[in-house]
């Protein structure tokens, strides 16, 4: 090697070192502290790129499970209003069942006639009230059902179906006006109440399996969710035991660089002892 004042050929090279390891170090230390091996276009633009699109898709994702709650929710309150209506329309039927009998007398047919009125009352309160943010499927104010998205693209959707359990309607059939004023019209409406609860309970199963297929649809967008952010953690997350690894090995040979830079410096030194007599 040639000695020479102006240029110091191992100290270039041993600064060359040192700053690719400086550099090596610092991306290291960022990936350390952050935890991600790719954080941004720099890193990796390509990776980046696909994580982002991925990370969209997941943003939608809880968009169709918001819609989805809602959806529960919904059908939830209709279910509980429904079951609820089931178990008056029993009550309805004893009462009218009991009022059917000719034998009883005046005081007690207005007394059954009382409570039967009262009974469909709390009905038409059920209805109304069987509603979840603006939302009621028992009243007929929804003709065509309510439809909630069910995909990312919000091209597909999941359609909850109404059950109009108004009174004399096509499930209920007798009106609110109903009565056990007599014998005869009390047998009737046994009969009425029979159909009616029939029909309601048929609702119920509908309202059932609509429910069930919304916590199908949810627990699948779940569980997709949960593989996408797994496959975004695969594409840009550090593995911090290898990091730190070499964060280690950086931080020696960072050290060894200086020492070696160092001793490149001192072949000035060198030059100066050839011309000492």
């Amino acid at each position: 090697m040639v000695s020479s004042v102006h240029t110091n050929s191992a100290a270039m090279s041993a600064l060359q070192v040192l700053n690719k390891t400086n550099s090596d170090l610092e991306q290291t230390q960022n990936r350390v502290a952050s935890g991600y091996k790719v954080g941004g276009a720099r890193d990796d633009s390509a990776v980046f790129a696909v994580a982002q699109g991925m990370r969209g898709d997941i943003g939608a994702l809880a968009a169709v499970r918001t819609s989805l709650d809602r959806a529960n929710s919904i059908v939830d309150v209709a279910i509980a209003g429904s079951e609820s209506i089931s178990d008056l329309l029993i009550e309805l039927r004893s009462k009218a069942l009991a009022a059917s009998d000719t034998s009883i007398n005046g005081a007690a047919r207005s007394a059954y006639d009382e409570d039967f009125k009262s009974l469909i009352s709390q009905i038409s309160t059920i209805i109304s009230n069987s509603e979840f943010d603006g939302a009621n499927l028992l009243d007929g104010s929804q003709t065509n059902g309510i439809g909630f998205i069910a995909d990312i693209d919000s091209t597909d959707q999941i359609t909850l179906d109404t059950e109009n359990l108004s009174l004399g309607g096509s499930i209920i059939t007798f009106a609110a006006t109903a009565s056990l004023g007599t014998a005869t019209l009390a047998s009737g409406l046994v009969s009425t109440i029979d159909t009616s609860l029939s029909n309601v309970n048929a609702a119920l199963s509908r309202l059932g399996a609509t429910a069930n297929r919304v916590d199908t649809h949810v627990s699948f967008v779940s569980k997709l969710s949960d593989s996408l952010e797994q496959g975004v953690g695969n594409l840009v997350d550090a593995d911090l035991s290898k990091e730190s690894a070499r964060l280690q090995a950086l931080q020696v040979k960072q050290q060894l660089g200086v020492q070696a830079l160092s001793i490149a410096n001192q072949n000035s030194q060198t030059i100066l002892s050839l011309f000492q007599g």
